[in-house]
């Protein structure tokens, strides 16, 4: 899976499916089919329906960004991975903080668990600091880096341990992309269109800040799902109105 060049914007946004059951979800979904190609099952909705969710989308012909942030003894998130790849889902996280070993045990569970299941494998990204958390936040569990600092090391870890890419803020998008060369993933969540509540967001950015830096995709709920018109939303966002 190559990083962006040749995708178009509305190809490159990945809706955050954050509904707390699969009728709400499912019903965000089908308005977006014919707009959005991407959508995000994350904890809230994989916790309550596990893998059907990822089927349902599938389903309705959206690509499936699984957002579980793997994280545990390697042997444990080998076998989650292999779960995971089975789902013919496009990208999986996992947490680059578990450490080397525990990233290559990602990748190898994920890699065995498609070709078990006869299905393309998922891009396998490491998550570096959440968008959520600033630099009191990180002191609080007593790392002393900067948010930035933390996720550029994070990242040059992630990259020694095989994965397809990172997870980071659009703040630190640029020396992701830096680091990290031209065909690597580049995930930022905590993306808000211009105007918009940053809600429980720490490091945010526009839109066309988060292309500019070098993002390959971005995440975005709230500002479409929460919307009246999620699909009028999503144009809205595409067409930087």
């Amino acid at each position: 899976m190559q990083a962006s060049e040749g995708i178009g914007m509305r190809d490159r946004i990945i809706v955050a499916l954050d509904q707390p059951d699969l009728g709400s979800a499912l019903a965000c979904a089908r308005s977006l089919v014919g707009h959005a190609k991407w959508v995000k099952v994350g904890m809230t909705l994989f916790y309550r329906e596990g893998p059907r969710a990822v089927a349902a989308m599938r389903e309705l012909g959206l690509e499936v960004f699984v957002d579980l942030k793997l994280h545990d003894i390697p042997h444990q998130v080998e076998g989650a991975a292999a779960s995971l790849g089975a789902l013919s889902a496009g990208i999986i996280t996992v947490h680059a903080s578990g450490g080397a070993a525990m990233m290559e045990a990602a990748v190898r569970g994920a890699a065995a668990g498609a070709l078990a299941a006869g299905v393309p494998r998922p891009a396998v990204i490491a998550i570096t600091v959440l968008t959520s958390m600033d630099a009191d936040t990180l002191a609080s569990v007593g790392v002393a880096d900067s948010p930035s600092d933390q996720a550029v090391g994070l990242a040059a870890l992630a990259r020694t341990a095989g994965v397809d890419g990172v997870v980071c803020s659009p703040r630190e998008a640029a020396e992701m992309r830096a680091l990290l060369g031209p065909d690597a993933l580049v995930v930022t969540p905590g993306v808000r269109p211009t105007g918009s509540d940053a809600g429980d967001q720490a490091r945010t950015a526009t839109p066309e800040a988060a292309f500019a830096a070098g993002a390959s995709y971005l995440v975005i709920g709230r500002p479409i799902t929460s919307a009246d018109d999620p699909a009028a939303a999503f144009e809205a966002i595409v067409n930087n109105e």
